[in-house]
């Protein structure tokens, strides 16, 4: 009895979602509000909030995968979802729709590093792929995944919590390293406070400890969460057009 209490305490995955995803919208408002990047503090404390978004959906994609009951069908919603975002990501934030015409970073969106990363783990658990070249499609993904927003790190950290689950201090660990890495590229490379503050994906950490196991009740929240994503995006476009004209909110 003390067992079944304990596993039904706690947050569900519904419950988790909606937290990335209110966490998320108060962070592209605070894009959308203060483009740049703002150092007032109370702009700081949006962009923290959102740091709790990203672990969350590395997290759910590693679940995805372990419960689909059909990979193909997992892989084909995320790819026509990553085909939706990708202009609905770059209208949002002021990015031409033709990638690298800006340069190669934040081209298109998370989505399709977290597409890919479900690629790299079917890989990975393919008994028939060599241990070669297994490797190779790490570096392929990797460099695949780059122009992304979260780049790489949202390619690999998936795998590393699927490989893990069930241990959530060796997730927290893999969650923290690869933030870590993406932090260090960030503080030199775009800007030396916004690469300190993607450590903050951390205080996701207690959040995931919390996961109980179960989906919760509304059955809906698997489309609800996919579509929110690039509907948000939509309106967070439209805010910038009225706000400050045709410009870039993020480089």
């Amino acid at each position: 009895m003390m067992i079944e209490e304990k596993k039904i305490s706690g947050l569900n995955g519904n419950q988790l979602k909606m937290i990335a995803i209110i966490a998320m919208t108060i962070d592209h408002l605070a894009w959308v509000l203060f483009p740049g990047f703002d150092t007032r503090w109370y702009v700081l404390l949006m962009h923290i909030i959102g740091r709790l978004t990203a672990p969350v959906m590395w997290f759910f994609i590693a679940e995805g995968y372990h419960y689909t009951h059909d990979v193909k069908k997992y892989m084909m919603r995320l790819f026509l979802f990553v085909f939706i975002s990708h202009f609905a990501y770059d209208f949002a934030f002021g990015i031409p729709m033709i990638p690298f015409t800006t340069g190669f970073i934040n081209q298109t969106s998370v989505m399709w590093s977290l597409a890919l990363a479900v690629v790299l783990i079917i890989i990975r658990e393919n008994e028939n792929i060599s241990k070669g070249l297994k490797r190779l499609s790490v570096i392929g993904i990797g460099l695949l995944a780059f122009p992304s927003d979260w780049s790489i790190i949202a390619a690999m950290v998936p795998g590393s919590l699927l490989r893990h689950r069930g241990d959530l201090k060796k997730q927290a660990v893999d969650i923290v390293m690869w933030t870590a890495i993406y932090a260090i590229v960030y503080f030199f490379c775009l800007d030396k406070t916004y690469g300190i503050i993607q450590m903050f994906t951390f205080l996701a950490v207690p959040f995931l400890k919390m996961y109980n196991g179960q989906k919760g009740n509304w059955k809906g929240m698997k489309w609800f969460f996919y579509l929110y994503y690039p509907a948000h995006l939509l309106i967070i476009g439209i805010l910038r057009i009225c706000l400050h004209g045709n410009i870039a909110l993020i480089q």
